[in-house]
């Protein structure tokens, strides 16, 4: 019989991506209203030390895969062994993050487990000793609440959504064996790039532009950013056009983000790009249109050249 709750974590340069600790914290209480163990999956090589970092979140058992073979995250490779974590777990419920590693691999595992599993989720509950999940369909214009059909229940979680807290207890540290499997994928060659930027799901605040920025000189919303501590994201005209990366698009095929303060500037507010930053705690918009269908969701809305006022934003900031 299927009992707990089961948390994939993400690692990154060599730290866990706060996303695990926000699964983790919703996981605990979630298995505490199940009554239920609540159980930390941590993937990768010469983790183990860093695996006890998250004693501290309330997972009952910390189960580490340690192999030079899951190293860093490959698709094939990954879901075998996180499908071995769960048949040998036996969870009742699995959560996974909701970044780009998260998506890719809670789809894959649905498909072998032939598990349901809800996506972008910003609200649990248990009903009945089931999971139920919150999360916006349609761009956002709908909130439902769902049900996920069979065991183990699946879901993945919207970044910045859920918030941190520590548990005391002590967690039992156990191994994994890791079976990559036969897969029919072969690296070549891996390139990884660390940046020094804040990633756009994880940061508190973050400032976008959109085609109001005229070009790729995103210098005032840099100078804003910074002096938050944040990042710069932009809307899908602006990476079309080449003015930002993809990795900086903020939408519903770009990032899914949830900061504290989110700033738009120069975007026209298309139902793809609210649907990726509507759940912002507190959102600005800059626009010199009025009409600018944006302002229907900003909480906050200054109808002038964003030239002007982003630079007078960052003096302002400067002085106090």
């Amino acid at each position: 019989m299927a009992q707990g709750i089961l948390v994939v974590t993400e690692i990154w340069n060599n730290s866990f991506r706060k996303i695990s600790f926000e699964a983790l914290s919703e996981g605990k209480r979630l298995a505490e209203k199940l009554g239920e163990p609540l159980t930390a999956l941590v993937l990768g090589e010469n983790v183990n030390e860093l695996a006890q970092q998250l004693s501290v979140y309330g997972p009952d058992t910390i189960l580490v895969g340690d192999d030079a073979a899951i190293k860093s995250f490959r698709p094939c490779e990954y879901v075998n062994v996180v499908k071995d974590a769960i048949e040998a777990v036996g969870p009742k419920i699995v959560l996974f993050g909701a970044t780009r590693q998260g998506k890719e691999l809670s789809a894959r595992i649905a498909a072998k487990l032939r598990a349901g599993l809800a996506v972008e989720c910003s609200a649990f509950d248990i009903e009945d000793q089931r999971l139920v999940a919150t999360r916006s369909l349609y761009g956002g214009k709908v909130i439902a609440t769902v049900d996920i059909e069979g065991e183990p229940q699946m879901a993945s979680i919207r970044p910045n959504v859920f918030e941190i807290e520590e548990k005391s207890g002590d967690a039992k540290m156990d191994s994994l064996t890791v079976n990559p499997g036969d897969v029919n994928v072969t690296l070549v060659e891996e390139k990884v790039e660390f940046s020094s930027k804040a990633d756009l799901t994880e940061t508190d605040y973050i400032v976008s532009g959109g085609r109001g920025m005229g070009g790729s000189d995103y210098s005032v919303l840099e100078a804003l950013a910074a002096r938050l501590n944040g990042a710069v994201g932009a809307s899908r005209n602006a990476v079309d056009l080449g003015w930002r990366p993809q990795s900086d698009q903020v939408g519903q095929t770009g990032r899914m983000v949830s900061p504290k303060l989110y700033i738009a500037c120069g975007i026209s507010g298309a139902m793809q790009h609210v649907a990726g930053m509507s759940t912002s705690d507190v959102i600005v918009a800059i626009n010199n249109d009025p009409d600018a269908l944006i302002f229907r969701v900003a909480d906050y809305k200054v109808i002038d050249d964003l030239f002007e006022v982003v630079p007078e934003i960052t003096k302002a900031l400067d002085k106090k």
